[in-house]
């Protein structure tokens, strides 16, 4: 294998590296399946085969360590390679539910959890601060303000219908995935919910981002950071509006074209 992997999350503590690549034949041909599709496998290896560059320096997500590494020239065993699940669910071994989901939608399901955490504390550690704060030129406390009451009540229902919809779709699908009934209408109201959770949870924060004034620009504050890591969590592919163009396809009748779905 020869090839350059980015966002390698987790990869400044692991043991053990994947690499998602397409297979191709000896003279430089896409392998491809009996339908004709081309043939994608994971490899595993030890991380000391791979070189890590440190390119990780980011705006939000710091923590995630997403660099990117490199492989030279490295052979992997047969036993070390697993084909797509997604396209060859017959090599599939382990029959329990979690492992009839795909990475994509295991990937989206986690930004949006962690986008409704991260406004969810947002918006708690604006409260505490509104409750407390006098703003300059002002006689009474944040929270006295009408515009903040409304601005509240609205990120309040933002979050919580965000919230219910996401754990809804994921509460339906993993009830289809144990009685092996997963369908597309399944997959398209996962992604539907955590993509549209992602969006508002980076609403909410904007809100009380905005709301805190001066005090959530200080790195002593709960806010700035949290700001840069919703914003991160929004960036990702996980979000794009793309996946909302994939969704309005479905609903128009028309496949959605790619594999986030």
């Amino acid at each position: 294998m020869t090839g350059t992997w980015p966002f390698a999350s987790g990869s400044r503590h692991a043991t053990w590296l994947a690499a998602h690549s397409p297979v191709y034949e000896p003279d430089g041909q896409p392998r491809r399946d009996a339908n004709g599709n081309p043939v994608e496998m994971t490899f595993v290896f030890p991380r000391e085969c791979a070189t890590i560059s440190d390119v990780w320096h980011v705006i939000g997500l710091k923590g995630t360590g997403s660099d990117t590494y490199a492989l030279n020239d490295l052979f992997v065993t047969e036993d070390r390679a697993i084909t797509a699940l997604a396209r060859n669910p017959a090599e599939r071994r382990e029959r329990g539910a979690l492992y009839s989901f795909t990475v994509y939608q295991l990937f989206g399901s986690s930004f949006a959890a962690i986008a409704l955490g991260i406004a969810r504390s947002t918006l708690d550690a604006f409260i505490a601060l509104a409750q407390a704060k006098t703003p300059t030129g002002y006689t009474s406390l944040l929270r006295d303000n009408a515009v903040i009451q409304s601005q509240v009540g609205v990120a309040q229902s933002q979050l919580a219908a965000a919230r219910v919809f996401f754990l809804h779709a994921l509460e339906e699908i993993w009830q289809a995935a144990q009685s092996g009934t997963t369908s597309i209408d399944h997959r398209v109201r996962l992604r539907m919910a955590s993509a549209h959770a992602s969006h508002q949870a980076r609403q909410v924060v904007d809100t009380a981002y905005h709301a805190a004034g001066a005090t959530a620009i200080f790195e002593s504050n709960p806010f700035e950071r949290r700001f840069r890591d919703a914003h991160a969590v929004s960036q990702q592919v996980q979000s794009h509006f793309s996946v909302f163009e994939a969704i309005g396809r479905y609903f128009l009748g028309l496949p959605p074209g790619t594999r986030l779905i």
